[in-house]
């Protein structure tokens, strides 16, 4: 599938370097940039509220191009990363100085070299040096409600992050911890939407690392 970078986007695939140097946004700690420059491959964030696509986009995001695949809440699980589990949302909750440790630990995922899709429903509590792109998926309404159903959720609990969807509340995290110029926002209702929204992802980490 031919498919065309959005004008913003690929100024920053022309030009990696001067893009990733831009200030840190308002309201953000500020912290050391890591540009493009800085290491061979680019750091992705996928993120977006559950049942927008963030699993299916970030593993077919790896598989294409190469980058490690990062599941927070696996990873989470796995590293016993957890100060326990919410009970009413029947989900775990994680300790995130412990998973931001363990992203930058040097031995393993070592995120400061670059080359990692982190994939996440949150995003405010990661340093804003670590990523040179953040994704964020939306669905509509109506899609959401069906994927959720699917799944098995209760009722009160789709309610709940339909009602974060229409809010933008993951949309209003990204733009408050990160610099507006690496944030795409991405509409994900079907598979051709979801093929697209890959593919110009894709395609700016070609371009990046042409750069």
């Amino acid at each position: 599938i031919s498919v065309l970078i959005s004008r913003s986007l690929l100024k920053s695939t022309h030009n990696c370097v001067s893009f990733f140097q831009s200030p840190s946004s308002p309201g953000k700690k500020k912290d050391t940039i890591t540009t493009v420059a800085d290491m061979p491959e680019p750091n992705i964030l996928v993120t977006g509220t559950p049942g927008t696509g963030k699993s299916t986009v970030a593993a077919e995001l790896a598989a294409r191009t190469g980058l490690r695949l990062v599941d927070i809440g696996a990873l989470a699980k796995e590293k016993g990363l957890c100060d326990g589990v919410d009970e009413a949302r029947n989900c775990l909750i994680i300790n995130e100085d412990k998973v931001c440790d363990e992203l930058e630990d040097e031995s393993d995922i070592n995120i400061s070299a670059g080359g990692v899709i982190v994939e996440y429903h949150g995003c405010d509590f990661f340093p804003e040096r670590y990523f040179q792109l953040v994704v964020v998926l939306r669905t509509d309404n109506t899609v959401l409600w069906h994927r959720l159903e699917a799944r098995g959720y209760p009722q009160e609990k789709i309610q709940e992050n339909v009602q974060a969807e229409i809010m933008e509340v993951i949309l209003a995290e990204a733009r408050e911890s990160y610099r507006q110029d690496i944030i795409l926002e991405m509409q994900n209702n079907d598979v051709e939407q979801m093929e697209r929204n890959i593919t110009v992802v894709e395609q700016w980490v070609g371009q990046c690392r042409q750069s």
